[in-house]
């Protein structure tokens, strides 16, 4: 069940080279009773892009911006700019709504500090570096959520990602042997990834 309180927000580029990425996000999230609201959970083509998320800022209490791909990565590239709009949009929330103002933001970066070069205005605010590692998004996330959310008792990063290690084999073997490829067990639907490390969860 989608509730307020344990509804994070999830503002990340959508691209092959960020699901490694996001994979271990998510399972983050799912393992410390967090539910992931992403903008690609479901496709409703008659739904505009821009009040999808504004629907999701405002069922989320908690966000997750990560800002580490404004940088183009190629000559003639147009830098991107969908995840500082939608970390626009949640600050206007939480700064005009009272009901939004206690929402909590996490900022990822790939290097401390790098996004000041291009977003200056956010100067102040706490960031937390991943080095595109996924070990680095584990502990980001598992920390904010210790800090912010007062998690007690969380297990280390190292556990983390040695659990998410195992779920992600597990899950992979078990498509591979239902004829799914691995672009297709890499690039699943995100509601079915969340049901798969949902299933494998000790507390489910």
């Amino acid at each position: 069940m989608n509730v307020f309180s344990k509804n994070v927000f999830i503002n990340c580029p959508f691209d092959s080279d960020y699901y490694p990425l996001l994979r271990p996000l998510i399972y983050t999230l799912l393992c410390n009773g967090f539910n992931p609201r992403i903008a690609i959970e479901n496709s409703d083509s008659g739904q505009l892009r821009a009040d999808k998320l504004v629907e999701l800022i405002k069922d989320s209490k908690y966000s997750i911006h990560d800002l580490s791909r404004l940088q183009a990565s190629e000559k003639d590239e147009i830098f991107r700019l969908n995840m500082p709009f939608e970390l626009g949009i949640d600050y206007g929330a939480r700064r005009f709504s009272k009901r939004l103002s206690e929402k909590k933001f996490l900022i990822l970066e790939k290097e401390r500090y790098k996004y000041m070069q291009a977003l200056s205005d956010i100067n102040g605010f706490d960031i937390k570096a991943h080095n595109n590692s996924t070990y680095g998004v584990i502990k980001a996330v598992r920390d904010w959520l210790v800090e912010t959310a007062k998690l007690k008792k969380v297990d280390s990063p190292t556990k983390i990602w040695d659990d998410f290690n195992e779920c992600y084999g597990s899950i992979y073997d078990e498509k591979i042997e239902d004829k799914f490829t691995a672009d297709e067990i890499n690039f699943m639907p995100i509601p079915e990834l969340i049901d798969e490390i949902m299933e494998r969860l000790p507390h489910n």
